[in-house]
This record gives C-alpha cells, sequence and structure tokens, in this order.
C-alpha cells in the first residue's frame, strides 16, 4: 500500500515533466545554416564597431545566439547565466577568469569593461566547446585580420 502512494504522485509527476517536454519545440540548426545566417551579421559587425550577435530562439532556462566579430571584445562578466560556445569559424583566444577592467554594470546582472586582468587564456578553433560558468569575467581576444563566429548557449545558472 504504502509503495503505490508513492508510485502515483511520481507517476504524476512525469506525466506532467512530459506534457511540458512535448509542448516544447525542437530546434535544430546546421553548421552550413549558422554560417549563411551569420553572413548578416558580418554585415552588421562592419557597421556596428566590430562584433554582432542575434537571439535565434529561448527557452525556459537558456536562450541561444549565433555569434560573429571581426575585432576582439571588452571584458564581460553575467552574474546569473554561463555562456556555452561553439565555434563554428575562424579563431580567437578567450580569457577566463581574473577581473573585469574598469567593470561597470551595464544592465542588471551584467558587468562590462575594457578587458580582462588575469585568467586563463585559451586558443579556440571550429569545434571547439567552451563553458563559462556564471560569475566568471572573460573577453574573446582576436588578432587583426582574424573572424570569429559561434554559437553561443545563455544558460540561467543562478536567480
Amino acid at each position: 500500500m504504502m509503495r503505490t502512494k508513492t508510485l502515483i504522485p511520481a507517476a504524476l509527476l512525469l506525466l506532467s515533466m512530459g506534457a511540458t517536454a512535448q509542448t516544447m519545440s525542437t530546434d535544430h540548426w546546421t553548421r552550413d545554416q549558422l554560417l549563411e545566417k551569420a553572413k548578416q551579421l558580418r554585415e552588421q559587425a562592419a557597421q556596428k564597431g566590430g562584433s554582432a550577435s542575434e537571439t535565434l530562439e529561448k527557452y525556459p532556462r537558456h536562450y541561444t545566439m549565433l555569434a560573429f566579430r571581426d575585432r576582439s571584445g571588452g571584458g564581460e562578466l553575467h552574474e546569473n547565466y554561463a555562456d556555452v560556445f561553439v565555434i563554428l569559424d575562424g579563431h580567437a583566444v578567450v580569457t577566463t577568469g581574473g577581473e573585469v577592467e574598469d567593470a561597470k554594470t551595464t544592465a542588471p546582472g551584467e558587468v562590462r569593461g575594457t578587458g580582462v586582468k588575469g585568467g586563463t587564456q585559451q586558443d579556440l578553433r571550429p569545434g571547439d566547446v567552451v563553458h563559462i560558468p556564471a560569475g566568471t569575467p572573460h573577453q574573446m581576444i582576436l588578432k587583426d585580420g582574424e573572424t570569429v563566429t559561434y554559437f553561443v548557449v545563455k544558460v540561467q545558472e543562478k536567480e
């Protein structure tokens, strides 16, 4: 009898989770589709100071983006969101850790600065995946003439 009382709430929970999963769409982008879409971002970046991005889809606790840069970015820190980068094309170096230089809060939970001081540098090439936890300073650095196109998953890790 005790087992039945435990199983019924568990079954109802699983059914409700299944219903939620069934109402969410499944999204699929090929590398070629993303690179084709990035051509528009390349044009925008030329007009907007070297970088452009576009939100692809929003979900309950994360969202996806496509980003292009032809110049180094400044330092960033997202207090509540982790970044997952998948490098599609090009080359960059990402610095993670350390501290954001000349840090300024630009929106709730968002800090920007001129760069990142200290930290660890990692070379990024097509196919590489990087996870940057919430609260971690980071910066994308490009050499003159280089570009990078990357798929981003922004995951809410904190409220």
